[in-house]
């Protein structure tokens, strides 16, 4: 007998493989069923809505990730070197599908007002492991607290962006940024 979570699981994995090769519009209660291997009734009992299994998928994703981050920031090394791991985790990230979930789902909740809350969320557990990660930089390198919510932002922001620039094949000026940010990170190392 498969159990509960099994069946959770099964429709999470399909979902999120056909998210990340065909994008939201293809999915359908039937589709992810065949793709689960299960019943097509079951998305709604387990997940009220094909809508609340892609959220869920993003959120399960997301979980995945900001753990490997939490993990990595907590690493005692400087922070110029969990900065460079980071970025690297970017190129990860894009290869596994994860902006791409994401951009689709953000897309979907344009004029949804629960996929918006449910998306605001994640956007705020990435912002939380940002700041806690800036704030230990900023005392760090001797910047004032008061400067981690504009670097969170601004992060968040390019991250976002260039997500979303890649993923329809643009990287124009993405390497710059990112050697503009490690030489501002070594300028504040020596100034520390």
């Amino acid at each position: 007998m498969v159990t509960k979570p099994d069946i959770r699981a099964a429709f999470l994995d399909a979902a999120e493989r056909l998210l990340i090769e065909e994008g939201r519009a293809g999915i359908s209660t039937r589709r992810l069923a065949r793709e689960a291997g299960l019943n097509h009734g079951l998305v709604h009992y387990y997940f009220g809505s094909v809508e609340n299994l892609m959220l869920a998928v993003f959120e399960r994703f997301t979980d995945r990730l900001v753990e490997r981050q939490r993990a990595m920031y907590a690493a005692d090394v400087p922070f110029r070197e969990k900065w460079r791991a980071a970025m690297g985790f970017m190129e990860e990230d894009l290869a596994a599908g994860y902006p791409k979930v994401w951009a689709e789902l953000q897309a979907a909740a344009m004029n949804h007002p629960e996929l918006q809350r449910r998306i605001r969320t994640v956007y705020a557990t990435w912002r939380s492991v940002l700041t806690d990660a800036f704030t230990q930089a900023a005392r760090e390198y001797g910047v004032s607290d008061a400067a981690v919510p504009a670097l969170v932002t601004l992060v968040m922001t390019f991250t976002v962006g260039m997500f979303n620039e890649r993923l329809v094949g643009v990287d124009t000026g993405h390497a710059e940024l990112l050697t503009w940010f490690e030489a501002a990170i070594r300028s504040m190392e020596s100034a520390a």
